[in-house]
């Protein structure tokens, strides 16, 4: 809350007496009453006192309307004030995860998690919170009240409210907390579904797919359905019988009326009393009734922040008390294993390979073979289970991480262009640079053409208010972005896997001027791009399976030759024709 953490319990406060405020008309009406029972006779001596008590009942409510909403304010104030440190808190903490972390947890997720549950705990804070107060005061002082009045309906009064509390407890026992984790859980599922649905659809709409595709979304549907509903039947008749009691007071305070008068003789001050009692008792089923929606708010808060808590835990990378300072470029991979969270096979086993200053390594296999978790251990993107990672003779883990990000590029075979203009798109990769550098990393990565076809030029706009390119035109823009950083190592992970032969020959222009002199090491698909690299490993269920250059791999007829092969043999098919004669 910062500097508003005053603000709520002053709205608590507040909210206390608006509900004491709110009380007041209930006992002056009572007065009214009772001044014209007792005076009937002589109604002229009565009306002062009553046109007094009258005016008495309408300030108090309308003093009780603005104290609440100045409770409001005040809790509002402070509950929008924890809402958005609660995002920005989150954000914050996101941005600096592994980016393992974002394999494990899809963007609906996070974004479902972060805006809903801060939203939530904003609810709880702003409206339930303050509620507590009055849920507290007024079933005490109403206690009070009728106690003093008369003891005998106090009791009668205390019968439906003990009964209704008995349901309650029941109906608000383990399952209820339970409940609100398969509740949350459901939800965050539908809308992890929902976003990948939706993104999905052109491809949904190529292959015609809509019903297949949709399965996943409507079966998680379908589970929060049949959950809510279940649980929905189980407070069916608990409920019916909790409304039915919690509003039955007239009917336990009638008979006792009637015996008091009876017994008395005193109908007029029994009747008095059976009036106020009328008044203030459903103050009672209120409050009650707050309680419970005050209890189940308190769940849906606690799970929320629980479960912010828990996506914001995610194990960060640890810094090095005293970081070095890389001051030579070549990587060295010393027996590194590494395991993905929640299994037990490893992913790479005992690699050892180095990539010496300004030269290029390039790490081929089969897919799923593990070369793209050997790349994004360089940069820490992962932890490694066993053995180092070294640049310059440094273990990474002593580096700063933000020293590591400067000294290395990235260019991955999925692109990420921001909603923002191609001009600040491609100074993401250096805030600082000067026009005149934005410009030269333009030219070196082959991108003039796409600025100059466009209105704006630099100033055009990604996409709906701007401009949409094509994938082999994203990935130029990306490595403009890449150039303009200008960092000593470069990974590169299958750069040309989406582009067109025009956009590929472009391309890879860019990445000879990106690479030079650079630190390289590559991952490709496309043989053909790394015949000329200093180094090739060959990857192999996590191993080192063959390595060398392109002509020794050759020679050794082993894996490499049959990729190499199978790969020409695909570069030469074509589509037979066939003359059909009608």
């Amino acid at each position: 809350m910062g500097n508003r953490k005053m603000l709520l319990p002053m709205a608590m406060v507040l909210s206390a007496f608006s509900a004491l405020a709110g009380m007041l008309p209930y006992l002056l009406i009572w007065l009214i009453v009772k001044e014209l029972l007792e005076t009937g006779s002589n109604p002229i001596a009565s009306s002062g006192r009553v046109v007094t008590y009258a005016w008495w009942a309408a300030g108090t409510a309308v003093a009780g309307i603005i104290l609440y909403f100045a409770a409001l304010t005040a809790s509002h104030l402070a509950a929008f004030r924890v809402e958005s440190n609660l995002r920005r808190e989150a954000m914050q903490k996101i941005v600096r995860m592994p980016l393992g972390f974002f394999d494990t947890n899809t963007s609906g997720r996070i974004r479902k998690i972060i805006d809903d549950n801060a939203g939530i705990t904003h609810s709880f804070l702003a409206h339930q919170l303050p509620d507590l107060a009055a849920t507290i005061v007024v079933p005490v002082v109403a206690i009070v009240l009728i106690f003093i009045f008369d003891w005998r309906l106090g009791l009668a009064c205390m019968l439906p409210i003990v009964a209704s509390l008995s349901l309650m407890g029941l109906m608000m026992g383990g399952k209820e907390r339970q409940f609100m984790k398969s509740y949350m859980a459901s939800l965050e599922d539908m809308n992890t579904e929902a976003v990948e649905y939706v993104r999905g659809i052109p491809v949904v709409k190529v292959f015609q797919q809509t019903i297949f595709s949709f399965k996943n979304f409507h079966k998680s549907i379908m589970n929060y359905n049949k959950m809510v509903y279940g649980y929905t039947r189980l407070w069916e008749k608990p409920m019916s019988g909790y409304t039915v009691v919690i509003n039955s007071f007239v009917f336990v305070l009638a008979p006792v009326a009637i015996l008091l008068i009876g017994n008395t003789g005193n109908y007029v001050s029994v009747l008095l009393n059976f009036f106020l009692f009328i008044l203030i008792t459903p103050v009672f089923s209120q409050s009650i009734m707050k309680s419970m929606y005050l209890d189940q708010a308190l769940g849906q808060a606690s799970e929320a922040v629980e479960r912010l808590d828990k996506l914001t835990a995610y194990e960060n990378l640890p810094t090095a008390a005293a970081p070095q300072t890389i001051r030579k470029y070549d990587i060295c991979f010393d027996n590194v294993s590494f395991t993905y969270p929640g299994t037990e096979q490893k992913a790479i086993d005992g690699i050892s390979f180095t990539v010496a200053q300004g030269k290029t390594v390039a790490l081929v296999g089969a897919s799923g073979s593990g070369k793209t978790t050997i790349a994004r251990l360089v940069p820490r993107f992962r932890e490694v289970t066993e053995g180092e990672v070294r640049i310059g003779g440094v273990n990474v883990k002593d580096i700063d991480p933000k020293e590591l990000m400067q000294h290395i590029s990235f260019v991955f075979q999925h692109t990420k262009l921001f909603k923002t203009t191609l001009l600040e798109n491609i100074k993401y990769g250096n805030p600082d640079a000067s026009m005149a550098e934005v410009e030269r990393a333009i030219d070196m990565a082959q991108c003039r053409d796409i600025i100059e076809k466009q209105p704006l030029g630099l100033q055009t706009k990604i996409g709906t208010e701007g401009t949409y390119l094509s994938g082999g035109e994203q990935q130029r823009i990306v490595l403009a972005r890449a150039i303009l950083k200008n960092a000593p190592i470069v990974v590169l992970d299958e750069a040309t896997a989406f582009a067109d032969p025009e956009n590929e020959h472009l391309i890879h222009q860019a990445l000879r001027e990106l690479t030079k002199g650079k630190t390289i090491l590559m991952i490709a698909h496309r043989l053909t791009s790394i015949i000329d690299a200093d180094h090739i490993l060959v990857v192999d269920k996590g191993r080192i399976a063959e390595q060398g250059t392109h002509m020794e791999l050759l020679a050794e007829e082993g894996i490499y030759a049959n990729m190499w092969n199978e790969y020409r043999q695909s570069v030469r098919w074509t589509i037979g024709k066939e003359t059909v004669y009608a």
